[in-house]
């Protein structure tokens, strides 16, 4: 079984003896033998909860996420309960007399399970105030695991230190049977085959072995040897036919759940094993085991659904949700099935059979006649209809050429052989002799090796060209000619592109070989040239046409046209792409669980833009463009069009009056886009138009524009510049009433109406400032006495009857020009005493109880 492992994080801390996985969000849970728990989010790899529970260990945790909560047991005899998100305790009771081994949550009811050092196991109802429902007794020793039934949660397990596990029924109180499981020592741990498919129990012992039950038969059905030391955990795995044990000889091992044969062991080098979680959904195969010096998680080889489409809509898949891995299954996509927005479609699924090796890849013939499985080490072909084996051999990767008689695999020496009617064919070889590390179909067989992609002819085998890229994926058009290479992402390298369109240039190639020149050992230059870079993170991707249609890894469905890429769709949960059927101009999609979604596009848009993109705009604008009906596609062919700078077109095509607005701008038309705005009308479009037509030097439709958007500010600048008078005298009234005083003060002032500008300040409280600016500017004797006697009342009202009795009233209507408002007392200074000699100047004193005329007179500001 080739099974790629990766660490998917790691942590160390205190001696963990308990771990469990949220079932939605990215974290862990671990217990420690410190006393504490932690969260940890192993995606960011960071700490999200710490909570201090208790001086004694805290020997079993487990998420209760649909009331966000967690419970822990510990040593203490206490259960304790956490919100994990405010980190509050909602409750803390003594469950037993003695330590708390293992705890179990109900999957759909309020239940929880101890197991403790007390041999008993006891059944709590947390909507009943965590009370006590019923103890069961008969272990004669600690118990050490409980475990739900998952094919029927009204039963769970126990293992016990007296060499036995038990079967029990909720609200019975003596065990349905038990189980002698080892004949020397203990039992540490008991656990449930997940799938529906086989009874069986799994047992891990200090007798340094695990053994697989049958629960109906009552028999052993295996034993796993080859610990050194005590067994601590025995897992099935949700969704990979593996088997993980953890040991005290400080070694995690992985069986295959088929043969029961050892596939590999893993030193983490972090001591003896405790614990063990499997991630519940079977994300990404994670699981996470906890240690002497902390826990690391684990990342079991590639869940991305096994499955595969052939042109007439026939699916063809492996596992899913409730199935083995090893199980077949088919179904028919006609075309006519009808599901609700958002819904899977209604597909009639039948059985075909099962493979004897662990999937990694599945993969219909061109044709759709053949269905090749690839998996631990192998290749099988099986007839797509009847399922009968048509060839198999050893292989590490296998991939079809472009007729359904050819195809290319890596051998088990890491040599690619070319096969033609299922017999090997020795008229070509690759000349890679070693770091062969994936192939790739297509028009050319694509080979990644030391770090390069090389593209052979499927019928010469001649170098076409080297490629330096790491790519991931490569995806070729029906036709041939474009390629897209998706990237392996690295999250430290943000600069490199996530995939590149590249263009076959044939002509090119064909004249290189017909010059009957030696082959570079790059390849043929110019055969290849890059298109367009991508910067979405690409998951799954097919070609229609010239276009590509993708899903990404932030759960949308995108294409990509011309440089540039346009949503579609957007999902809740990650999508893989199945294919195109243009017999129903429907895109298929299918989630982890092999439900399939459909998406209709139009194939008449697509061809639009395929035809632009070739040079061809006015044939799509004749032929095609009369044939696209709806809003949703005038607005994508617009949207495209606009992408590639034909705004005039887009502007005709376009039945969105926003972005017929925005076409008008850009190209000018301003009549246009006033009729446009005039019909829908909104202040930040008139404010556009309004600047556009400044730009443009149409200052009559400046102004209607930005009277029209209440742009007083711009109607200032323009009024100003022109010194209309009259119009900014009635700007400032405007300005005013809305509350912008400053604006409406220098639209007085620059229309020279001291009035205005007086009156303004007087309304605000501003007496000082009125006084002022009238005795200066107005020559209004009666007036500037006015606001001189608010100026005076204004002061007496704030206690500064002194300063008040200081300041002087205008006599006769004509003003000196050096009559001073304000009574100063200073000394005369001589006419002899000149600015050179400044010593004869002395420091002018005011009484303490004088302030300046305009004290406490803050700057005039803004309401708005």
């Amino acid at each position: 079984m080739k099974l790629d492992i990766k660490k998917a994080f790691a942590n160390r801390s205190d001696r963990v003896k308990g771990i469990d996985f949220h079932p939605t969000e990215p974290w862990v849970l671990t217990t420690l033998y410190s006393g504490r728990v932690e969260i940890w989010n192993f995606e960011t790899q960071t700490e999200v909860k710490s909570i201090a529970v208790t001086d004694t260990p805290v020997r079993a945790g487990r998420f209760i996420a649909r009331k966000n909560w967690i419970v822990v047991g510990s040593d203490d005899f206490k259960i304790r309960v956490f919100n994990y998100n405010t980190g509050e305790k909602v409750a803390d009771f003594e469950a037993h007399p003695d330590y708390i081994r293992s705890i179990a949550v109900h999957p759909t009811r309020p239940y929880v399970l101890s197991g403790s050092d007390d041999t008993t196991i006891r059944f709590w109802n947390w909507e009943k105030n965590w009370s006590l429902e019923q103890t069961f007794e008969g272990h004669q020793h600690f118990v050490m695991s409980v475990a739900f039934n998952p094919k029927d949660p009204s039963t769970f397990a126990s293992a016990s230190q007296d060499l036995t596990i038990k079967v029990w029924s909720l609200g019975q109180a003596t065990a349905n049977f038990t189980l002698n499981a080892h004949e020397t020592r203990g039992v540490n741990y008991v656990d449930y085959y997940p799938l529906q498919d086989k009874p069986y129990l799994i047992t891990s012992s200090d007798d340094r072995t695990a053994k697989i039950w049958d629960y109906q038969t009552k028999s052993c059905v295996a034993t796993l040897e080859g610990h050194m030391a005590n067994v601590s955990f025995a897992v099935f795995h949700p969704s990979l036919p593996i088997i993980v044990t953890g040991s005290e000889d400080s070694t995690l091992k992985v069986w295959n759940a088929n043969t029961y044969k050892l596939e590999k062991t893993l030193n983490l080098g972090l001591e003896r094993s405790w614990c063990i979680a499997t991630h519940p959904t079977g994300k990404r195969n994670l699981i996470a085991s906890g240690f002497d010096s902390g826990f690391t998680i684990l990342s079991l080889g590639n869940d991305d659904p096994k499955l595969s489409l052939d042109p007439v809509g026939k699916l063809v898949w492996c596992g899913g949700k409730n199935a083995s891995a090893t199980d077949v299954f088919t179904a028919a996509i006609r075309g006519v099935e009808v599901a609700a927005n958002g819904e899977p479609l209604p597909l009639q699924t039948k059985e075909l059979g099962t493979i004897d090796v662990f999937p990694q890849s599945l993969q219909h013939s061109p044709n759709g006649r053949f269905v090749t499985v690839v998996g631990d080490g192998e290749y099988i072909v099986y007839t797509a209809l009847a399922w009968r084996n048509k060839a198999f051999g050893k292989c590490h990767d296998f991939v079809w050429g472009p007729d359904s008689n050819t195809y290319a695999l890596i051998d088990e020496t890491g040599r690619v052989k070319f096969y033609k009617n299922f017999k090997e064919t020795t008229s070509w070889s690759v000349p890679l002799d070693f770091g062969i590390e994936k192939l790739f179909p297509g028009a050319f067989l694509g080979v990644k090796a030391d770090g390069f992609v090389y593209f052979f002819d499927w019928e010469s085998g001649s170098l076409v060209r080297r490629i330096d890229v790491d790519a991931r994926d490569i995806v070729w058009s029906d036709n041939g000619e474009l390629v897209m290479v998706i990237n392996n992402t690295d999250e430290n390298n943000t600069e490199e592109s996530s995939a590149y369109v590249l263009d076959f240039n044939r002509e090119v190639y064909e004249n290189f070989l017909s010059s009957e020149e030696e082959i570079p050992e790059d390849g043929v230059e110019g055969a290849f040239e890059v298109l367009y870079e991508v910067s979405d993170t690409i998951s799954t991707g097919k070609w229609v046409g010239d276009v590509f249609i993708y899903t990404t890894s932030t759960n949308r469905l995108n294409y990509f046209v011309g440089g540039k890429s346009y949503n579609l769709a957007h999902f809740d949960k990650e999508m893989y792409m199945l294919g195109y059927l243009p017999r129903d101009n429907k895109v298929y999609l299918a989630d982890h669980d092999i439900h399939v979604y459909s998406y209709e596009i139009s194939i008449e848009v697509l061809e639009f833009q395929t035809l632009v993109l070739r040079g061809d705009l006015e044939e799509a604008k004749a032929n095609v463009l009369p044939n696209i009906q709806g809003k949703e596609n005038l607005l994508k062919i617009a949207r495209f069009l606009e992408g590639q700078e034909y705004h005039e077109e887009a502007l005709e095509v376009s039945p969105d009056s926003d972005q017929k607005f925005d076409l008008a701008l850009k190209l000018g038309k301003l009549s246009l886009a006033q009729n446009i705005v005039k019909e829908n009308e909104n202040e930040f479009k008139w404010r556009q138009l309004g600047d556009k037509a400044l730009e443009c030097f149409e200052f009559k439709l400046a102004l209607e524009s930005y009277d029209k958007a209440s742009d007083l500010e711009s109607l200032f600048l323009i009024h100003s510049s022109f010194n209309n008078k009259d119009a900014l005298v009635e700007l400032g009234k405007k300005a005013q009433k809305v509350g912008k005083y400053s604006l409406a003060f220098n639209s007085f002032w620059v229309a020279g109406d001291v009035d205005g500008a007086r009156e303004l300040l007087a309304i605000n409280g501003r007496y000082s400032e009125a006084a002022i600016l009238s005795k200066t500017y107005s020559g209004d004797a009666d007036g500037t006495n006015e606001l001189v006697a608010k100026w005076k009342d204004a002061l007496s009202a704030a206690g500064k009857s002194t300063i008040a009795s200081r300041i002087l009233e205008m006599n006769g209507d004509k003003v000196s020009k050096n009559e001073a408002l304000v009574d100063i007392d200073t000394k005369e200074i001589t006419p002899e005493a000149s600015v050179e000699d400044s010593s004869s100047i002395k420091e002018v004193e005011l009484p303490k109880d004088v302030e300046t005329a305009e004290e406490g007179g803050e700057e005039l500001q803004d309401e708005s």
